[in-house]
């Protein structure tokens, strides 16, 4: 059925529908409205869950591990300097091997202090471990939540996920979402059922001090089995279309790449409004077209070698900054095109909640086809903002 929401009312629908167990809450704007729908739907018996008040987001990620610990399927969500504050269980998370589904509606950090989208507060924890996906529109937002506990649950995997979204953008925008009935859900997601977990009956302990003879071996497991979520993550989508009927790719998408010369990587909301762009730009006989990358860990290094072959030049939207060294998808995407001779030029635009808008994104292309025509363009660009450019 359709029903016209929010990013995070969808999100909060699609843990209400995953049949969670525990949700440790601490409020956080642009993420906060998910939690205030989960305990609505706790409040009034839509959602049988053990609804958890903390006094911080540290304690918020200490509670999730907790809970998965015993065996519980769990989800939360957290913003920005929640995030952060987080960090250091976070780490400690994805080691341990717990699945938990954590949402994060992306925020930018202080300073100075705004409470617009950019990416830096996840991508901040870009290493720590944990699987991350960035939704484009209000459905994928409750899609993905639905996928996420199929992924992250798989015995391949066993390890925690960040869906993202857009804060405002897709967390406080109404857009129309087809919500799946329960029964449907239940068809694709199994209750979890851990082979290991916290039980009194046969005592246990997790997360103790690690010696280097062994150190380096969890290491290797926990990166193992990121590599592992590759093939996982594409299954859940193949398998997620045949239920649902709606496909978004896997690891990446593509949009008019058949016969593209040039493409433009995006994430995001920035997708939609690039996919309109391409359709223009291709009414006027110019051949471009974009990637959309979907999971940023694990990632698709292979899956864009493939989508990108053979392009004279390519173009990367970041919506973050890595300082001195641009954006993090630009490192991460000329890294993995090493060896490929095409130019790649970083596009940083929308960083604190500025709008990407058509025309900018057709200025990305322009810049980016007159690279491939070997023009000297800047290999970081800073768009639209005052003052000298890098």
């Amino acid at each position: 059925m359709k029903h016209v929401i929010t990013g995070d009312h969808a999100v909060a629908i699609g843990a209400k529908l995953c049949r969670v167990e525990v949700v440790p809450a601490y409020p956080i704007t642009p993420q906060t409205l998910i939690i205030e729908h989960i305990a609505e739907f706790v409040n009034d018996g839509e959602m049988n869950a053990k609804f958890m008040t903390m006094e911080s987001e540290h304690s918020v990620m200490s509670a999730a591990a907790g809970a998965s610990a015993a065996g519980a399927r769990v989800f939360t969500a957290t913003s920005s300097q929640g995030l952060a504050f987080m960090h250091e269980m976070v780490y400690a998370t994805a080691p341990l091997r717990l699945p938990v589904v954590m949402v994060n509606v992306n925020r930018s950090l202080s300073s100075p202090p705004g409470i617009w989208v950019e990416y830096n507060d996840s991508m901040g924890e870009r290493d720590s471990g944990w699987l991350q996906v960035y939704v484009e529109d209000n459905q994928e937002a409750l899609d993905m939540v639905i996928q996420s506990y199929r992924i992250a649950e798989d015995k391949r995997v066993l390890l925690p996920i960040m869906p993202c979204l857009d804060g405002f953008v897709l967390s406080h925008t109404v857009e129309p979402v087809d919500v799946p009935d329960e029964s449907l859900v239940d068809s694709f997601l199994s209750p979890y059922e851990p082979d290991v977990y916290l039980n009194p009956e046969q005592p246990a302990v997790i997360g103790m001090l690690m010696p280097p003879q062994y150190f380096m071996e969890m290491r290797r497991q926990t990166a193992g089995a990121v590599e592992a979520a590759k093939e996982v993550v594409v299954e859940v989508n193949r398998e997620f279309a045949k239920v649902f009927g709606r496909d978004y790719g896997g690891l990446i998408d593509t949009y008019r790449m058949e016969d593209a010369q040039i493409a433009l990587i995006t994430i995001g909301t920035v997708t939609s409004t690039a996919r309109k762009v391409v359709d223009d730009m291709r009414n006027e006989g110019k051949k471009v077209g974009i990637v959309k990358l979907r999971f940023f860990r694990p990632f698709p290094a292979e899956e864009l070698r493939a989508a990108l072959s053979g392009m004279g030049a390519v173009g990367v939207i970041d919506r973050s900054i890595s300082y001195n060294g641009g954006g993090p998808i630009f490192s991460e995407v000329r890294s993995a095109l090493y060896g490929m001779t095409m130019p790649v030029i970083n596009h940083l635009a929308g960083i604190g909640g500025r709008d990407v808008t058509e025309n900018l994104i057709m200025t990305m292309f322009e810049l980016t086809l007159e690279a491939a025509k070997g023009g000297k363009v800047k290999e970081v660009i800073w768009h639209e903002t005052r003052g000298e450019t890098l």
